[in-house]
């Protein structure tokens, strides 16, 4: 177990267009201050959530209405010993239809349970993924979990 990657998933009735393009909409879901860009590969954005999460992310695969690839490449939780756990990992959006609706698998490969963080932060994506962007997909407007 404790090389498993976090994940989780929700399925929608929306298009896998409106799933992809909710994912890039970083700022629109994900809760804290975003700087920089998530639409094209290549693109750079910093997440910082009160300064006790700060990190990087790099869009390094983007495969439209199917795949969404970030690597973060620089972290700081400054809540943890290990404030720099999440740098190298990589988060990945899987979007595909399952029985006649989108499935969005998010995988946040690298963050494992031996992780330090691994209890706060797979706690935090949950929420994320499954009430922020889930409402912001199927709402159009997010719903603010923390």
């Amino acid at each position: 177990m404790g090389n498993k990657d976090f994940t989780t998933k929700i399925v929608v009735e929306q298009s896998a267009q409106k799933v992809y393009e909710a994912i890039n909409n970083v700022s629109d879901w994900w809760q804290g201050k975003i700087t920089g860009e998530s639409h094209k590969l290549n693109d750079e954005f910093i997440y910082n959530m009160m300064d006790f999460h700060i990190s990087k992310q790099k869009v390094v695969e983007l495969i439209p209405n199917k795949k969404v690839v970030w690597l973060i490449t620089e972290s700081n939780l400054t809540s943890f010993t290990n404030n720099t756990e999440w740098t190298g990992t990589r988060v990945i959006f899987e979007i595909s239809e399952v029985n006649g609706k989108i499935q969005m698998q998010f995988t946040h490969q690298g963050l494992v349970p031996k992780f330090q963080c691994y209890g706060d932060c797979s706690g935090a994506w949950s929420e994320l993924i499954e009430k922020s962007l889930f409402s912001l997909i199927t709402t159009g407007k997010s719903k603010k979990v923390f």
